[in-house]
């Protein structure tokens, strides 16, 4: 994720959804952003409110979750999955907004929780999606760090790439 926040517009809105204890809200908020941090649980969440930032209690998967508005320069979710928000990340995000995605894909079983393919990305599940969005960046596969994993993540825009803020991706 950390890579690709400066894509997103210096000073934007941005939502983190199934923020979980803020790991992602509280980098978004040093780097200048406005966040509105969203989850179930916001016990671990409560710490960040205030100021630039928005702590809501939300249930994502009983359909509460866009009446979270619209217009986010950008939308970040990362370890989670519940297929029928795709739609309206996509749906609302500004134009020229990013969406930042990434969770745990087919094969990570072998690593351990999360096992069930209802919660595990299909290949390419992300690129079909979003692929009304402009797409950055994609990457599959397994990973080392933070612990041994397969999760799948997208960078994709809004808007075609002219729009973005200047930007080169890390070697």
């Amino acid at each position: 994720m950390r890579r690709f926040a400066p894509l997103i517009r210096s000073g934007g809105h941005v939502l983190d959804l199934a923020a979980g204890s803020g790991r992602h809200t509280l980098l978004l908020l040093d780097m200048g952003f406005r966040v509105t941090a969203v989850d179930r649980d916001i016990a671990g969440l409560n710490l960040l409110a205030g100021g630039s930032c928005t702590v809501r209690e939300t249930d994502l998967e009983n359909g509460e979750a866009w009446a979270l508005g619209d217009g986010y320069d950008g939308i970040v979710v990362t370890n989670y999955l519940h297929r029928p928000l795709f739609p309206g990340v996509a749906a609302a995000l500004a134009p020229g907004g990013i969406v930042i995605y990434e969770t745990f894909a087919a094969g990570n079983e072998r690593f351990g929780r999360p096992s069930n393919p209802d919660f595990l990305l299909r290949p390419g599940e992300l690129l079909d999606a979003f692929a009304g969005l402009t797409v950055i960046a994609f990457e599959q596969g397994e990973v080392s760090q933070p612990r041994p994993a397969v999760i799948q993540r997208i960078a994709a825009s809004a808007g075609p790439l002219g729009q973005l803020p200047e930007y080169r991706l890390p070697e």
